[in-house]
């Protein structure tokens, strides 16, 4: 069997030598005012020993952390994005057949893909209230937690989670129509 051998490809010798032209040809001038100012204030003029610290940066506390976390997911379920792009306006209107007055529609009925800035903000905070529940659930389950608090929070987590989700199915119930 023949083994191929692999080699360091060679560098071209033109290429070299007008790198070093190049390299020369910086460093030496052929402008005489360049030297003088390169030179006369440097003669008398010395720069100051400064002794600057760099600032430090100390990372940010988990609750904060949390907290723009919690911030932007609010922000991307209540469709802040398609807000706006779209700009669809904060609440709808329609015109009741009986009597031909004007009344304000928060849901913007047959359209799953769309939706009134109003309708997107409160099934956003639904969804963020649901996902708060979930955390103080997961709190309830710390051993080291007394049984009040661990109670406590259990109740809250629980309530939080039912009071997200029933408004969350009227909302798409709302939306497709299914509920009279």
């Amino acid at each position: 069997m023949s083994q191929k051998i692999r080699t360091a490809p060679k560098q071209d010798s033109q290429s070299t030598g007008t790198i070093a032209v190049a390299d020369a040809s910086a460093q030496v001038s052929m402008d005489p005012f360049f030297h003088i100012l390169k030179l006369v204030p440097y003669s008398f003029l010395r720069p100051p020993r400064l002794r600057l610290k760099l600032p430090s940066f100390s990372l940010p506390s988990a609750m904060t952390v949390f907290s723009l976390i919690l911030l932007t997911y609010f922000m991307v379920v209540s469709g802040f994005i398609y807000d706006v792009i779209v700009e669809p306006p904060g609440i709808g209107s329609t015109q009741d057949p009986a009597t031909g007055a004007v009344r304000p529609v928060v849901f913007l009925p047959g359209r799953v893909n769309g939706h009134y800035i109003i309708e997107g903000l409160s099934s956003g905070f639904m969804f963020v209230l649901g996902g708060i529940g979930i955390v103080l659930l997961d709190l309830a389950l710390d051993k080291n937690r007394a049984r009040s608090i661990k109670v406590s929070y259990s109740i809250a987590g629980i309530s939080s989670v039912v009071i997200a989700y029933v408004p969350g199915y009227l909302y798409q119930s709302f939306e497709l129509k299914l509920f009279y």
